[in-house]
């Protein structure tokens, strides 16, 4: 597509090592180094789906690479044509990162099979020049019913919950996100209000409007700081140019 929707990269506050490992990992693969695919997992709204996104801007836009990564997203019922896309992609000059966002599986969905055989490589291997990121809230992926039900029905229980929580291990790259403090769901409201200068409102206010957003939200995260922050703006009366 040629507009991808991303928050920049210094917008994101509180995941200062999930960011500079995810950007390792990202230049590596687009330098045709070794890298691993990854699994972003943890809490809703801190920001997963959004650095996944300003990472490969970040790293399509340095002069080695010159933009020939590219972020191809794949929907978590289109699984199964996974293989497929391999195929078509495996003989192209360009690097590829393909991008499940809320990746989760429930009840007797079968597709998973699909996914762990492409991170597995099958016969051919994962070609060189494509790389798997996911973002989930579940670290393993799966409903716990889920699993148990593999569990109670399985003749041999041990190895079929082992085969349902093993797909997560294929990913080498596991980054967890979770819930931000205060101070860090603060200074996101700031860091948002310092990009779009957004003024007419002082420090101790803003604290005090942006706190009391949170709390009728009942959770801080970057996605709530980034509502408040809209409301905030549409109420002043400022555009938020992108």
């Amino acid at each position: 597509m040629p507009k991808v929707s991303r928050v920049e990269l210094d917008l994101l506050q509180g995941i200062d090592q999930q960011v500079d490992t995810l950007i390792e990992n990202t230049r590596r693969f687009a330098h045709g180094l070794p890298a691993n695919n990854a699994l972003l997992w943890g809490a809703r709204g801190m920001g997963k789906s959004s650095l996944v996104k300003a990472a490969h801007a970040r790293i399509n836009a340095s002069p080695k690479v010159k933009g020939r990564l590219k972020l191809v997203e794949i929907h978590r019922e289109d699984i199964e044509s996974l293989p497929m896309l391999m195929a078509q992609i495996r003989a192209s000059d360009f690097y590829f990162i393909v991008f499940c966002d809320d990746l989760s599986f429930d009840g007797n969905d079968a597709s998973y099979k699909s996914l762990k055989a492409v991170l597995e490589g099958g016969i051919e291997g994962r070609p060189d020049n494509v790389i798997l990121y996911a973002t989930s809230n579940r670290r393993h992926l799966l409903a716990r019913d889920m699993i148990e039900n593999e569990r109670s029905t399985s003749i041999n229980p041990g190895e079929a919950v082992e085969e349902k929580v093993s797909l997560s291990d294929r990913f080498g790259l596991w980054l967890g996100f979770h819930k931000c403090s205060q101070d860090e769901y603060l200074a996101m409201v700031r860091g948002y209000c310092s990009h779009f200068r957004i003024k007419g409102i002082d420090d101790a206010q803003l604290a005090r409007e942006a706190l009391e957003w949170s709390t009728t939200r009942g959770s801080r995260s970057g996605r709530v700081a980034w509502q408040f922050v809209q409301e905030l703006a549409g109420r002043l009366g400022v555009k938020l140019a992108s």
